[in-house]
């Protein structure tokens, strides 16, 4: 059994204010070393990244003599940084001998030494010998591979860590070293702090290399570092986070000034932001988990979670619960847990999840989708408060009673068919979204025809008028949306009995987002 004691002649050294802020990486290994631990296992894909980490938690150490990094690989043998391998330490035997021997404090980094321990029992052995020999002895052995592989008789002995994306942090200083390397004419002083900070928050859930591959474009496009260069930052994290499959990363959302009506889901949204935007200075109890808004299709539900993600200033990334479910990405169950655990590293954001009842409903409680249920919802009361959950349904009803309760979601909203004066305001919007002058056009006179249509009906008669004109070389006019709105059967006639339906049981179960009625 591990003990846990410190060693003798190593401590944390103080964090002096001149220097730089630790990282989230350093810090968890930093409190390994400190515990006592000899052996630790670390899954990373990105070796450059943990010998960078190992390094700077060797500069935090203080000992009697320097702490220094030796790194092990099969192809390069044993070395320190700018000095020729060791001719005894090429094998996995021979590095672990040279660390058995070692007489003073080290780290040593063991590349892919999964192998090693997978294939031959003597290194299995000799590396058990090597943890109960170095108790004391401020040697620390680091294990890296992109696989977790950890024989039975060594679980006990070796602490595992699945190094997660690096934080803002190590983002800053790495996005400062890389720009002095690849552009040394950019200020990369103290006094561009903000730029970098603003840089690090757009790349947070990306690795270093992938990092450097946006940084690099957006540098490569001739822009200057700055907010100029934001653009081109987000367009690679796009391509990056949507080759998943299953999370889109929204690039264009739009703003509340988007949404005709729904005036008591703004202010409910507004009220939200506040306390979001203080959440750590707050209690976690009262900081805004998520929303859940369901109705009527074309309403606008999609609309308002991109408008979300304006008003709370936050990164948008949406969840295709179609897609999960589609088997193209193996099982459904670790599918989304990964959704989930990915977007975790990418907080502070908003993660829409898209008709969520087609995942997750009431159908399958002790198949798959329970499992993946009971996951859910344990993850929304522990997930981090940086993380705001913004889920839209159609058919609720689907949904079992317990996501739906206080305590998962702050609140569900009901969207309903567009009250006439939100009519108006819907069809203002998207006229002069699209250039069309509205003083010879009588709103009133035109929502007379749209009486129990859907925002997106509105829209989709305002872009067939819009086309015609255009075809015809000449200005919109009121005649053409009454001529076209004529000839429109609204969703709420051909699918009356089911939007009854949906209306009856939001009733008493959700608040309604229109301001005609802020009660349930």
């Amino acid at each position: 059994m591990v003990e846990n004691t410190t060693p003798a002649n190593v401590s944390v050294a103080p964090v002096l204010e001149h220097e730089r802020a630790e990282s989230r990486a350093a810090k968890t290994i930093r409190e390994i070393f400190a515990s006592g631990r000899p052996l630790t296992y670390i899954r990373s894909d990105e070796e450059h990244r943990v010998a960078s980490v190992l390094r700077e938690v060797s500069a935090r150490l203080r000992s009697a003599a320097t702490v220094p990094v030796w790194t092990w690989s099969l192809t390069e043998g044993m070395h320190r940084d700018g000095q020729p391998a060791e001719p005894a330490a090429a094998t996995p035997r021979g590095a672990l001998d040279f660390i058995a021997a070692h007489p003073g404090p080290a780290i040593f980094h063991l590349k892919d030494f999964h192998d090693p321990l997978r294939d031959s029992p003597e290194i299995r052995r000799r590396l058990r010998d090597i943890h109960e020999k170095s108790f004391d002895q401020s040697k620390f052995v680091v294990i890296s591979s992109p696989v977790r592989f950890i024989p039975p008789e060594l679980e006990r002995s070796v602490m595992f860590v699945e190094l997660r994306p690096p934080d803002i942090v190590e983002l800053v200083e790495f996005l400062r070293n890389e720009t002095r390397r690849i552009a040394p004419e950019e200020d990369t002083t103290s006094a561009n702090d903000q730029v970098f900070h603003q840089l690090a928050s757009a790349l947070q859930g990306l690795t270093l290399d992938e990092a450097r591959f946006a940084l690099r474009r957006a540098l490569g496009s001739g822009l200057h570092l700055g907010p100029a260069c934001l653009p081109a930052v987000l367009e690679e994290k796009r391509f990056l986070i949507n080759r998943s499959g299953y999370i889109e990363f929204i690039s264009t959302p739009s703003s509340l000034d988007d949404v005709g009506g729904l005036e008591g889901l703004k202010k409910w949204l507004v009220d939200r932001r506040k306390l979001f935007q203080i959440r750590d200075a707050i209690d976690a109890e009262i900081v805004p988990k998520g929303v859940l808004i369901m109705g009527i299709p074309g309403c606008g539900k999609s609309l308002c979670v991109k408008a979300i993600s304006s008003c709370f200033e936050l990164p948008l990334y949406r969840v295709d619960m179609t897609e999960i479910f589609s088997g193209r990405h193996g099982k459904p169950e670790g599918a989304f847990v990964q959704a989930c655990r990915m977007m975790e590293d990418m907080a502070p954001a908003i993660l829409w999840f898209d008709e969520i009842e087609m995942g997750i409903n009431s159908a399958d409680s002790g198949g798959e989708q329970g499992r993946l249920f009971a996951f859910f919802l344990t993850w929304m009361q522990e997930k981090t408060r940086g993380l705001f959950v913004a889920a839209t349904a159609n058919r609720i009803d689907l949904l079992p009673a317990e996501m739906i309760r206080k305590g998962r979601f702050d609140e569900v909203f009901f969207v309903d068919i567009p009250l006439p004066e939100e009519q108006i305001e819907i069809a203002r919007i998207h006229l002069l979204r699209r250039g069309v002058d509205i003083s010879e056009i009588d709103l009133n006179q035109l929502v007379q025809f749209t009486a129990g249509w859907t925002g997106a009906e509105i829209e989709q008669c305002i872009v067939s008028a819009v086309t015609k004109a255009r075809l015809e070389n000449r200005a919109v006019t009121e005649q053409d949306l009454i001529l076209i709105a004529a000839k429109i059967v609204p969703l709420s006639r051909t699918m009356k009995e089911q939007m009854n339906h949906i209306r009856g049981w939001a009733f008493e179960r959700a608040v309604r987002a229109s301001p005609s009625a802020t009660g349930r």
